[in-house]
């Protein structure tokens, strides 16, 4: 079904009545179901897909919003730019360090409420729509990229819907989605492989080994070449073993890894709820 989907939002399958509902849960599982009502051509989904547009431009609105407010600041969107449109309920800036104070005090000024103050991130709210503020890509407050060097080397000027903004390069969110993929959720989604396919080049590769994170390219590509040849579905989740052996591996080359990975158990104590959380995370189709 994930290489249907593929090639339907290629242009190059049209699928059956029978596959429509089994094809459209694949494409939510995997943030691609706005591409897929726009591409299979089906008069039966067009409350839809009308629905799935106003969602995408109630987003798209409150990213402009957002990165109005936060125009002379040292920023960048993050795990944004794809080559399909998609529907987000949440947007990811990488944000200078210096800079958190000023962010999230215009974000309030704005409508926006701090929910979650962590090491790395704050996370803001206004009403469905989240804003999560990165110094450095992490999980469970570990850091697995350098958050500053992304932003001050890999960062363009880019136009959402008109306005000036910042984004990270082609080439870094090829680097980013996999980064995030691998050593924060454990699943490859077809929204990455189809970042990852269209815009892999030797810069990105080159950008990888230079952030330390070579090897969670290399896994990715592995499980989006698995998913193209029709030998697994996505979402793909990574075996644990090889997740094993990404982290170990990633200790040993990567001082602010290492250095941070200890932090994973405050982090388990802090939350009331960690054996659920755990086994979520570990039984969980998608993200």
């Amino acid at each position: 079904m994930s290489l249907k989907l593929l090639n339907v939002i290629h242009g190059s399958y049209r699928p059956g009545e029978e596959e429509l509902l089994q094809l459209a849960e694949v494409a939510k599982l995997n943030k691609l179901y706005l591409a897929f009502l726009r591409n299979v051509g089906n008069n039966a989904l067009q409350h839809e897909r009308a629905v799935e547009e106003a969602r995408f431009k109630r987003y798209l609105n409150n990213v402009v919003a957002v990165v109005k407010v936060l125009k002379d600041l040292r920023h960048a969107l993050y795990k944004f730019r794809r080559p399909v449109d998609h529907v987000s309920v949440d947007l990811d800036i990488l944000i200078h360090v210096d800079d958190v104070p000023k962010a999230v005090a215009r974000l309030k000024s704005i409508g926006f409420r701090a929910v979650v103050i962590e090491p790395y991130t704050v996370t803001l709210r206004r009403g469905d729509f989240i804003v999560d503020l990165y110094t450095h890509p992490a999980f469970a407050w570990i850091v697995y990229m350098d958050g500053q060097k992304l932003l001050e080397d890999y960062s363009e000027d880019i136009e959402v819907n008109g306005i000036p903004t910042r984004s990270l390069t082609r080439d870094a969110e090829v680097v980013v989605t996999a980064a995030h993929a691998a050593y924060k959720e454990h699943i490859v989604l077809l929204l990455d492989c189809l970042t990852i396919n269209a815009w892999l080049s030797g810069k990105a590769v080159k950008m990888a080994e230079e952030l330390m994170v070579r090897e969670a390219l290399d896994l990715t590509l592995h499980a989006c070449r698995a998913i193209k040849k029709g030998a697994a579905e996505a979402p793909y989740k990574i075996p644990l073993p090889n997740i094993a052996r990404l982290y170990l591996e990633k200790i040993a080359v990567d001082p602010n890894f290492r250095s941070t990975a200890s932090n994973i158990m405050k982090y388990l104590v802090r939350r009331k709820h960690s054996a659920r959380m755990v086994i979520s995370r570990l039984t969980r189709r998608s993200y």
